[in-house]
């Protein structure tokens, strides 16, 4: 019997929570994402973490988007993060939007301007940034921080009128210009935008600061935990001050620790730059750590849930090797996946005297790993591709695939015998020539020989085509953004190979895009979405081993 995991610091204090009856023992989460981009690992982390505590404490999770600044957001992306979440399998109790409590909002602003706490700045960004002080420093106030509460009132109302442009002025929170937490030094609560918004159109021209909208939408869908990225630390007590200021629901703010991946980058603004630059060919490469992109190179849900399962929650960042997740990975799709023959680097074989035009099926089986997964017949005949690495003309004593005088069990098949060779005048080789023990066919061999290679094969004459993708990592480096210069410099060019003939067998025809296969001693496939009828788009999901731990110890 398995050990039972440990609880990790988020549910021991939701555990506590619930013994003392705090909220009436109830537990709700959110996921908050801003809907500016695509949706990446780190992402599906915290959606794992936020949906599963909910469920694990027959509680709510709720998806809220954060849509406070319309100058990047998009319907597009709101629809892709919802797409990422059911994928991963997971569904929240209610979809809400920042935007939604825009009015809201406003009259809570109103309300601390009435207690003396928010007034109407006309100072520049640049002038506050200037004036903000320093660890070392108390900041300066603004000349405006002593208007009149009816000034302000009237200003703020002007603002939300539209009678001032953009940046021209900003309200701000009265707290302290000396405070040892710069965040509290003054801070923001709404700017002047005049842009036509996703949802709420035309109807504000003033939008609300993420720190001041956040805590004040989790108080109103009261939030018993709201888990957040250890970068925002430093923002929970402003947080808590304007929720203990407007005498609101008290949420309370929670971090973990954000949990970085090897050979890419996690920044979206990093994402952006490699999108808009053509470094990749959109959000959904199957090269980016986004969720999108994984899933179109085939990578299971249940490994991603796996992986964020295993890393864990921790208090202090850190990196994860990406091996665990292609392990993770790996692990489902071996018990998933049908095996099947691909011939990425084809030469033809000749089986001499295979009587001529004579065709076979051989009834393979679909994943020794699930026995309810079936069989299916291969057609074979006297002409087959196989791959040009399974024959050497001179061998060392050691290789057990095809060379002169040697013999190797066809996969599924016969025992075949290699004669020869045939060469092109450049010296190439062009046909290997063996002969069959007929004999030997699998699962009725009577010819007593035990070859110590088998290889697979593809017949020519019922073989179909289709292009593959051979993806890598798309960095060189396992952490891009920490090295010298700039991140891009270490763009792996190798981290696209594309093989626009191989041969594949005829059941392959029947796949539909995001089916996923292993190609046998080759590597878990997936079909591409840009797939049709006529052309069969296979994108590598991961190698049958780890070949870049090889390499490393290597060198």
């Amino acid at each position: 019997m398995s050990e039972e995991r440990s609880l990790n610091f988020l549910e021991e204090i939701i555990e506590e929570d619930i013994a003392t009856g705090k909220h009436g023992g109830r537990v709700h989460t959110r996921f908050p994402p801003e809907p500016n981009g695509y949706l990446h690992i780190g992402h599906a982390t915290s959606i794992c973490l936020n949906f599963g505590l909910a469920k694990k404490y027959n509680g709510k999770c709720n998806l809220r988007f954060d849509d406070t600044n319309p100058v990047t957001e998009e319907t597009e992306y709101v629809e892709s993060i919802k797409n990422d979440i059911k994928w991963l399998g997971f569904h929240w109790d209610g979809e809400y939007y920042a935007s939604d409590y825009f009015d809201k909002l406003y009259d809570f602003a109103v309300t601390l301007i009435k207690k003396g706490l928010a007034y109407v700045d006309d100072s520049t960004a640049e002038q506050i940034a200037a004036t903000k002080g320093s660890f070392e420093k108390p900041g300066i106030e603004s000349p405006n921080r002593s208007r009149s509460i009816e000034e302000n009132l009237q200003l703020f109302a002007d603002m939300k009128a539209g009678k001032y442009k953009d940046g021209e002025k900003t309200l701000r929170a009265k707290i302290d210009m000396a405070h040892p937490n710069l965040l509290l030094r003054d801070p923001l609560m709404y700017r002047i935008k005049h842009e036509h918004h996703h949802r709420t159109g035309n109807k504000w021209c003033i939008y609300p600061m993420y720190d001041y909208a956040h805590g004040q939408s989790d108080s109103i869908e009261e939030i018993t935990h709201s888990i957040c990225t250890l970068e925002f630390i430093h923002h929970r007590p402003l947080y808590n001050w304007f929720i203990e200021q407007l005498g609101i629901f008290p949420s309370h703010q929670y971090e973990f620790a954000r949990r970085n991946l090897t050979y890419t980058v996690m920044s979206k603004r990093k994402l952006l730059q490699l999108v808009n630059e053509n470094h990749v060919a959109g959000w959904d490469d199957p090269r980016m750590p986004t969720i999108s992109g994984m899933r179109r190179r085939g990578y299971p849900p249940e490994a991603l849930r796996q992986f964020s399962d295993t890393v864990g929650i921790a208090k202090r960042e850190n990196i994860v090797d990406v091996g665990l997740l292609e392990f993770c990975v790996r692990e489902h799709l071996n018990k998933t996946c049908n095996r099947v023959m691909a011939v990425l680097d084809p030469v033809k074989l000749v089986i001499t005297n295979y009587p001529q035009g004579q065709t076979e099926e051989f009834k393979a089986e679909n994943n020794p790993e699930d026995p309810y997964a079936g069989s299916r017949n291969i057609p074979f005949s006297g002409e087959l591709w196989i791959e040009r690495e399974d024959f050497m003309e001179n061998a060392p004593k050691k290789y057990f695939r095809l060379a002169p005088g040697n013999m190797v069990r066809l996969k599924n098949a016969y025992i075949v015998k290699c004669d020869g060779c045939k060469k092109d005048d450049a010296g190439n080789i062009t046909e290997i020539h063996c002969t069959y023990i007929p004999e030997s066919k699998s699962g009725e061999d009577t010819s007593g020989l035990s070859p110590k290679g088998t290889i697979h094969w593809v017949s020519i004459q019922h073989a179909k085509t289709a292009e593959v993708r051979m993806y890598d990592r798309l960095f060189r480096v396992e952490d891009p953004s920490n090295e010298e210069g700039n991140f891009k410099d270490y763009i792996n060019p190798d981290s696209l190979s594309i093989l626009p003939s191989v041969y594949i067998e005829p059941e392959l025809a029947k796949a539909k895009p995001g089916d996923k296969v292993q190609f046998m001693r080759k590597g878990y496939f997936c079909l591409d979405a840009d797939s049709t009828a006529g052309k069969l788009i296979f994108n590598r999901t991961v190698t049958l081993k780890d070949a870049w731990a090889k390499e490393a110890k290597k060198g």
